[in-house]
């Protein structure tokens, strides 16, 4: 962990073990309904590898991207993903899928705008408060235009409706104020006012308080709205401690619905057992130890609020995926990142991973070894481009840091030669510094006021060759006119 691009590889390396798992799952999961649909096992496989595929070219164009090109383009992204969520919700442009309108469908492949406008609002959010956040911030300014815009997509989001995506969008929002420093009181009566609002929601829709109410109830109606949660819980029993073994799962023959896409996890516990569960856990936790671990480690505020951020977007949303497979939290449909099936959500995951993989790249250590040489033979045939070293702006002067933490002392932005620089301080200017004699050394003092020696206790004098040198070189010096028309000497003292 001490190496300066650690963070970078355990990124990397996150992001392709969840893939391939979710890939092998997923294949295992969907090969008995495919087989029953089209008398093919590989038909949902073939369509997440290649969205995977996909995500990996946004993984590797997020790590191109310049930050200034991130803030520059936040906010038309931000505008363009508003303009696709009205777009959906218009019958003949936007197609409906399980109750929800909420997938733009173009050639046999589908796009979900929801998914992408989470991306967006996280990047224009983080630019927009590591603009206005500083000592003399006001409170309108942290709020105002983010809640509003997060307001209007998320009224766009519950139209559909969807109500996990809408969780999930309040999950960045959230984090977003609480790492920019909103006041806890402010921050707590908003996080009152969205639960609140949840669980309106929840209690509006049929399909919705159905749910609530078999959390509450499980009994009550076991072979309906209950039944999901209840055969999740079924097939992680029948796991055990070592699983099945891989492909041997029983509930993927029709009796868990959805088992490749929002109770993935329910067929990992059942073919891997707790120790495969376990690992999966152990990935997300290590991915959010590394996530923060960047935040800090960030000297640009913009870049630390993103990766804060979106370290809490992916591990939130895993954790309600587990929480409700396990029987902890109220069925949501929200999916388990890079690993449920899922098109949209499996590339915008990857492009996420490729933005906080940039980020760990831009951390001071990272950007003097990488100018030094230290970027490896990968990184060289893949032709990354080297990141440049963070210089405030105007908006960026106070910085944007994590709930008050200041950013590492003593390393400052290293040089685009490699070296790392450490912060500097004005000081006063003297004569041994700037080079200029002081109004007393000139009388041959030094500047602590003793007569005729210097700092050192010699006498200031010079020898009898300097001081014919002096007087010689300031004869020379040329004459200029003053504002009266006379000439007069002007001498630069050395």
């Amino acid at each position: 962990m001490a190496r300066p691009l650690a963070s970078f590889h355990l990124v990397v390396t996150i992001a392709v073990l969840l893939t391939v798992l979710g890939l092998v799952m997923v294949l295992s999961s969907s090969s008995v309904e495919a087989v029953a649909a089209e008398d093919s096992p590989y038909r949902m496989f073939t369509s997440q590898i290649v969205f995977a595929l996909l995500g990996f070219v946004a993984f590797y164009v997020a790590l191109q991207i310049p930050v200034r090109m991130m803030r520059r383009f936040a906010f038309p992204a931000f505008a363009v993903s508003v303009v696709l969520l009205v777009l959906v919700l218009i019958p003949g442009i936007g197609t409906e899928s399980q109750g929800t309108r909420g997938w733009f469908v173009v050639g046999g492949i589908s796009l979900q705008p929801s998914e992408i406008a989470k991306i967006t609002i996280a990047l224009w959010g983080a630019h927009l408060l590591a603009s206005r956040r500083g000592e003399n911030s006001t409170l309108k300014e942290m709020i105002v235009p983010l809640v509003p815009a997060a307001l209007l997509v998320t009224i766009l989001i519950v139209l559909q409706p969807d109500l996990g995506t809408t969780v999930s969008l309040v999950i960045v929002v959230l984090a977003l104020l609480w790492f920019a420093g909103l006041p806890l009181k402010i921050f707590v009566g908003i996080v009152g006012t969205a639960i609140a609002s949840a669980a309106v929601l929840a209690l509006t829709a049929g399909y919705r308080s159905a749910r609530v109410r078999a959390f509450f109830n499980p009994g009550d109606d076991p072979q309906g709205a209950g039944y999901q949660a209840r055969q999740a819980r079924f097939s992680l029993a029948d796991g055990g401690i070592w699983g099945r073994g891989l492909g041997q799962s029983r509930a993927k023959w029709s009796y868990l619905p959805n088992a490749h896409n929002d109770f993935i996890f329910a067929i990992i516990g059942e073919e891997l057992g707790f120790i495969g569960g376990l690992a999966v856990i152990g990935l997300f936790a290590l991915f959010a130890y590394v996530g923060l671990r960047i935040a800090m480690r960030s000297v640009d505020p913009f870049l630390r609020l993103f990766t804060a951020t979106a370290t809490v977007w992916i591990i939130g949303q895993a954790f309600i995926n587990i929480g409700y497979v396990v029987g902890l939290l109220p069925v949501t449909g929200l999916q388990l990142p890079l690993v449920s099936a899922g098109g949209t959500s499996t590339a915008t995951t990857l492009l996420m991973f490729g933005l906080i993989a940039n980020a760990a790249r831009h951390e001071p250590e990272a950007i003097a070894a990488l100018h030094a040489g230290q970027d490896g033979r990968l990184a060289r045939i893949m032709k990354i481009r080297k990141p440049e070293a963070y210089r405030p702006g105007r908006g960026d002067a106070h910085g944007g840091s994590l709930r008050g933490a200041k950013p590492p002392r003593g390393r400052g932005n290293p040089r685009p030669g490699g070296t790392a620089v450490a912060t500097r301080t004005r000081r006063a200017p003297a004569a041994a510094t700037t080079g200029r004699r002081s109004p007393d050394s000139a009388r041959g003092r030094d500047t602590g006021g003793a007569r005729g020696r210097d700092t050192g206790g010699a006498r200031a004098r010079g020898t009898k060759q300097e001081r014919t040198k002096n007087s010689r070189a300031t004869s020379q010096q040329p004459r200029r006119r003053n504002g009266n028309g006379r000439t007069g000497e002007r001498g630069n003292r050395r």
